[in-house]
C-alpha cells in the first residue's frame, strides 16, 4: 500500500508537468498545421490523454473483470466532464462555455451522446456476439471516424457561426502555417510527451487498483471512481493548462474529444474479453450500476451542450449553470455508486 501511494503521487506529478508541456505543443501545432484547436484537441490531445484509460480497461477485460473494464471507460467520461467544470472555475473572465463555444465543440458533444446512447441500447437488448465480439464493437470506431470527419468539415467550412461577444475567445492562429516537414521535431516532442503521460498514467492506474482492492471496494466502484479518476488526471491537467494559455477551444475539445475516444475503450475491451459480450457481462452481476453511469454521462454531456448553446456569460459563483449542474450530477452518481 505504501509503494502504491508513492507510485500514485509520483505518477500524478509527472502527468501534471508533462501534460502542461503537451498542451503547449498541441496549441502550437493547431496553429502551425492549420487543423485548428478543436480538431487537434479532439483527435491528438484527447486520444493521447485517454490512452492510460484504455490500457486499464483492456487489462481488466483480459483479466476477466468486465465490470471494471466498462466502469473505467464510462467513469472516465463522467470524471472528465466534471473536470471541465473545474476548468471553468479557473477561468475568471467569463463562463468557459460562453467563451469557447464553437460548432466543432457542439458537434463533439452531440457525437458523444449518440455513442453513449447506442451503448445503452446494446446493454438493454439481448446478449449477442459474433465470435465473442458484439456488433456494436465494430460500429463504434466507424461512427467515431465519421464524427471526426464532420467535426473537421465544420471547422474548415462552417455553415453558421456563434455570435461574437467581448468575452468570446475564438480559435485564432497565433503562429503562421508551416510546411508539414517543418513541424516534425515538434510532433516528435508531442509523441514523447504523450508516451511519458501514458507511462505515468499506467503507473497511477495500477497503484489505484491496489489501493481500491486494499480498501475493499468492488470492481464497479473501483473502476467508476478510483481508476476512472486516476486515468482522467491527464485531461484535468491539460484542460486547466489550455485555459491558462487562453486556448479555450482546445480546453473544451480536449475533454469532449477525449470522451468520444473513451467510448472506444469499451469496444477494444469487448474484443479482448473472450467469454462473450462485455456489455452484457458487465451488467450480469452488478445490475444497473453501469447503465446508471452511462445515463449520468449522457445527462452531463447534454447539460454541457445546453451551456454551449445558451452561452451564459456569468453564472453562480462566477461559473456557468452547466458547470454547477455537471458537478452536482457527478457527485450525486458517485455517492449512489458508493452507497449501492
Amino acid at each position: 500500500m505504501a509503494f502504491a501511494l508513492t507510485l500514485f503521487v509520483g505518477g500524478a506529478a509527472v502527468i501534471a508537468y508533462v501534460g502542461t508541456r503537451m498542451t503547449t505543443l498541441a496549441d502550437r501545432l493547431a496553429d502551425r498545421t492549420g487543423l485548428g484547436e478543436a480538431f487537434i484537441g479532439a483527435l491528438f490531445l484527447g486520444a493521447a490523454t485517454s490512452l492510460p484509460g484504455i490500457t486499464a480497461s483492456v487489462t481488466a477485460a483480459a483479466a476477466g473483470q468486465p465490470q471494471m473494464a466498462l466502469a473505467n471507460a464510462i467513469g472516465g467520461i463522467a470524471a472528465q466532464t466534471a473536470f471541465l467544470a473545474i476548468a471553468d472555475i479557473t477561468y475568471r473572465k467569463a463562463n468557459l462555455e460562453h467563451a469557447a463555444t464553437s460548432v466543432p465543440n457542439m458537434l463533439q458533444a452531440s457525437l458523444l451522446i449518440v455513442l453513449l446512447g447506442l451503448m445503452v441500447l446494446t446493454m438493454a437488448g439481448p446478449s449477442f456476439d459474433i465470435f465473442g465480439i458484439h456488433p456494436l464493437t465494430m460500429a463504434l470506431p466507424i461512427l467515431y471516424l465519421f464524427g471526426l470527419h464532420m467535426i473537421r468539415h465544420a471547422g474548415t467550412k462552417p455553415m453558421w457561426q456563434p455570435l461574437m461577444t467581448e468575452q468570446t475567445r475564438p480559435d485564432e492562429e497565433d503562429e503562421p502555417k508551416t510546411p508539414a516537414m517543418a513541424d516534425t521535431w515538434m510532433w516528435l516532442k508531442f509523441v514523447g510527451a504523450a508516451l511519458l503521460v501514458i507511462a505515468a498514467g499506467y503507473g497511477v492506474t495500477r497503484a489505484t487498483i491496489v489501493l481500491a482492492e486494499g480498501w475493499g471496494f468492488n470492481q464497479s466502484v473501483a473502476g467508476a471512481i478510483f481508476t476512472a479518476i486516476a486515468t482522467s488526471l491527464p485531461e484535468l491537467v491539460t484542460s486547466i493548462a489550455a485555459v491558462r494559455r487562453g486556448a479555450l477551444t482546445l480546453a473544451v475539445s480536449g475533454v469532449i474529444g477525449g470522451n468520444c475516444f473513451d467510448t472506444l475503450f469499451a469496444a477494444v475491451a469487448d474484443a479482448v474479453y473472450r467469454p462473450g459480450s462485455l456489455y452484457h457481462a458487465a451488467t450480469a452481476q452488478t445490475g444497473n450500476r453501469e447503465l446508471s453511469l452511462i445515463a449520468a454521462s449522457i445527462t452531463m454531456t447534454a447539460v454541457l451542450l445546453l451551456g454551449l448553446l445558451r452561452r451564459e456569460k456569468y453564472g453562480p459563483a462566477g461559473i456557468g449553470f452547466e458547470s454547477v449542474a455537471v458537478l452536482v450530477i457527478y457527485l450525486g452518481v458517485m455517492v449512489l455508486l458508493g452507497v449501492g
